[in-house]
């Protein structure tokens, strides 16, 4: 027996056992050879070692081939994959193979960028470690700028950069500025990282404007989402030559829908109306209701400068203050736009409804349609609430029938989310005002369910051919069922509540559960927690050829074919409609998926530079009520703090964890709270909070509050706004706070 045996603690032990099976490489080993090589042989050591080699072995660390007998897990020393740079040094690589994240030290990083595909090697993994990479080559480097504001020197300049994907500021050569000077927001690429050095350099792009004019950040947001803020000369001209053309030639081809009543509702300053409804009644005592849509592609031809900008764009963008069109606004506001009074070119699904709101029968067909009258969504609901006006009984009528689609929609299945959209009072200079909600009445759903009535049948005609015909490659808008996970959770957490959400069965029974409980939460302390959670359940909806049918609305052939003038699967679909309609073979399946992807993808983006957009002006708003006091409920909880939204306007501010000062909290994930481990109090998802205004960062679009405390009114955490200084004490914390990092990093 040797006296490091009988010495050994438990920890020790296991320490040795790691460091043994660390070296073994291929080799196997029972827990006797083990024993003997890190020096322990009383029977009670050996049984220790023979246990923890089995806790290895379950936790995965080794593998056991033969009872008792055991090796180290074969790992592919090399691999490649996405490279992921995060500015708080937590970089890693998401590797090809199976998915996993593994940590790369910058040290080993050989300065690659978020994105670039890369080779790395692993080493092995090791019981209590996580395993790390060490990158050994960039296979692609992946087209990248970033943002910042300029700092010029006498003898160098250098971006401040906004990015979250890069700690270092990039140094450039001043015959590289463009132009820029101190102040200035510019758009920069890195051109060399040199192996020694700490910071890239790069050139100026383009020069956006002086930091905090709203247009210039404005465009910076685009410019950070990689999404165009510029419209390239050479389109607008093209677009300029081009002529309405509706000669009787090319009336003659079409259905003339002109007689018919018809009318456009839209947002009060919408320019671009992409959809009018017309109705009239027929003999039989049903209605003929057309949907008809701008035929964008009469005029954009496949292959044209238009249309490559348009397909690389792939969406209008919507951001707080602007729309950065798809299309040039010749086509997109004018000849495209179903304006009223005008003769217009459409493509359109006609319906034979009973009143009832029953699909009799339907069909598709190029039109040409000249509106009577063009309605703002709060005209169209004056008409239905009090019945008086032009037209107000042609909307009534599509009303009704509206509500008798909506209703069996949701019998069927479809989930019913109530949104609420954020929108601001802007003055001339770009500045938030004030904060409204966008609600949507009887008119928006109205307009609603008769696209979803036209892109379902668009998809279904297509989708599911007569007979026994085979579908053809289609563009299809899909939503797949909630993770499992996700959907348990909800489930289990709703339970604690009384309610009830299924996680099995159909689709539709599943979304009927939880169409349930969203409308027997109405009202109550866990609507805010539970309607939160059944959102973010949910998958993203995106395009794809491969149809698994939309399960947020329930339906088994679903695509986009209502708004060609500012998405661009809109145009796909009309394309392949006319194609097929036309009796033309299938097109690439291949070529039409890789069209879909990037669809989706710009989409991601553009939603993203959107959300930005608005949070900008959120922080901006709160700049003019710093110290003030708000109601809120809990939104998100995470590891470093909670996130609030305000109930007056909306706006969402974290609550840094450092701040609660009263407890030190732990993130209970499964249940989306924070609990306090000294008095147990919990922060948790859709609780209501009090807070203060603590801090503003308007370069980050960073907003911190500060909960109140409701025993003594009292905001831990926040600065003393007793003072005039204190508010612009906060407002200036974090941006002195960067510049000090700035230059922490240049040093």
């Amino acid at each position: 027996m040797s006296a490091r045996s009988k010495s050994m603690k438990p920890r020790e032990l296991q320490e040795a056992v790691v460091e043994y099976v660390g070296r073994q490489k291929n080799n196997t080993y029972n827990y006797k050879q083990v024993s003997h090589a890190i020096g322990v042989g009383t029977a009670a050591a050996q049984r220790a070692v023979a246990l923890y080699l089995a806790e290895l072995a379950f936790d995965g660390f080794i593998i056991e081939v033969a009872p008792g007998k055991f090796k180290s897990p074969a790992r592919t020393v090399t691999a490649t994959g996405v490279f992921s740079r995060r500015s708080n040094g937590t970089n890693s690589v998401i590797t090809d193979e199976d998915g996993e994240q593994i940590f790369v030290a910058e040290r080993n990083s050989m300065h690659a960028l978020n994105g670039d595909r890369v080779t790395i090697e692993v080493a092995a993994r090791v019981a209590g470690k996580e395993p790390e990479a060490v990158v050994t080559g960039i296979i692609e480097k992946k087209e990248q700028t970033f943002i910042g504001t300029l700092k010029v020197d006498k003898h160098f300049a250098y971006l401040l950069t906004d990015s979250k994907f890069l700690a270092s500021d990039i140094f450039i050569p001043k015959a590289k500025l463009r132009g820029g000077q101190t102040g200035d927001k510019a758009v920069v690429q890195i051109t060399e990282w040199p192996d020694d050095a700490k910071n890239p350099r790069g050139e100026v792009l383009d020069v956006l404007g002086r930091a905090g004019e709203n247009n210039t950040e404005i465009n910076a947001i685009m410019a950070e989402f990689g999404l165009p803020y510029k419209y390239p000369q050479s389109v607008e001209k093209a677009a300029d030559k081009i002529d309405a053309g509706i000669t009787p030639e090319v009336v003659a081809a079409r259905e003339d829908m002109r007689p018919v009543t018809t009318f456009t509702i839209d947002p009060k300053d919408a320019k671009d109306f992409d959809d009018a409804l017309s109705i009239r009644r027929l003999l039989n005592g049903n209605y003929e209701v057309g949907v008809h849509i701008a035929d964008v592609t009469h005029y954009v031809k496949p292959g044209s400068i238009i249309d490559r900008e348009a397909s690389e764009r792939a969406t209008s963008v919507y951001l707080v203050d602007r729309v950065v069109p798809m299309l040039p606004e010749h086509l997109s506001n004018g000849i495209c736009s179903l304006r009223p009074d005008e003769d217009k070119l459409t493509f359109s699904v006609i319906f034979e409804m009973t009143a009832q709101g029953d699909v009799v029968n339907s069909r598709i067909a190029r039109t040409v349609i000249r509106s009577n009258r063009r309605f703002t969504y709060e005209e169209a609901q004056e008409r239905i609430e009090s019945g008086k006006g032009d037209y107000a009984d042609e909307i009534n009528i599509l009303d009704k029938m509206a509500k008798a689609l909506r209703a069996r929609r949701y019998e069927n299945g479809s989930v019913e989310f109530d949104r609420v959209e954020v929108r601001f009072e802007i003055d001339e200079n770009g500045h938030p005002l004030s904060v409204y909600f966008k609600e949507s009445k009887d008119a928006n759903k109205l307009i609603e369910e008769f696209m979803l009535l036209a892109n379902r049948q668009v998809a279904t005609v297509i989708g599911k051919p007569a007979g026994k015909k085979k579908p053809k490659a289609f563009v299809y808008r899909v939503h797949d069922m909630p993770e499992p996970g996700k959907l348990a959770d909800l489930s289990a957490l709703a339970r604690n509540f009384g309610y009830k959400v299924k996680t099995s069965g159909t689709p539709r029974d599943v979304n009927r559960s939880i169409n349930r409980m969203l409308v027997d939460l109405k009202g109550k302390g866990e609507e805010n927690f539970l309607s939160t959670l059944a959102i973010r359940s949910m998958a993203k909806a995106v395009y794809t050829t491969s149809n698994i049918g939309h399960y947020g609305l329930g339906f088994d052939y679903y695509t986009h074919f209502t708004s060609p003038i500012r998405r661009y699967p809109d145009m796909m679909v009309h394309r392949l409609l006319e194609r097929y309609l036309g009796g033309a073979r299938s097109v690439n399946l291949a070529k039409l998926e890789e069209a879909c992807k990037h669809s989706s993808e710009m989409e991601q983006l553009a939603a993203n530079a959107e959300r930005a957009s608005i949070k900008y002006k959120q922080v901006e708003y709160m700049q003019d009520h710093m110290g003030e006091i708000y109601t809120g409920v809990i939104s998100g909880v995470t590891e470093w703090g909670i996130y609030v939204e305000l109930d007056e306007n909306k706006c969402e501010g974290l609550v840094p964890v450092r701040d609660l000062a009263d407890d030190y909290y732990d993130f209970d994930e499964k249940n989306f709270c924070l609990v306090g481990r000294r008095h147990n109090n919990r922060y948790r998802l859709g609780d209501a909070v009090k807070v203060q205004v603590a801090r503003c960062n308007l370069e980050r679009k960073q907003l911190d509050f500060a909960i109140v405390d409701p025993r003594t009114g009292v905001a831990a955490g926040a600065p003393d706004f007793s003072s005039g200084a204190g508010a612009k004490a906060a407002a200036d914390a974090m941006r002195g706070s960067r510049k000090k990092n700035s230059r922490r990093r240049r040093r």
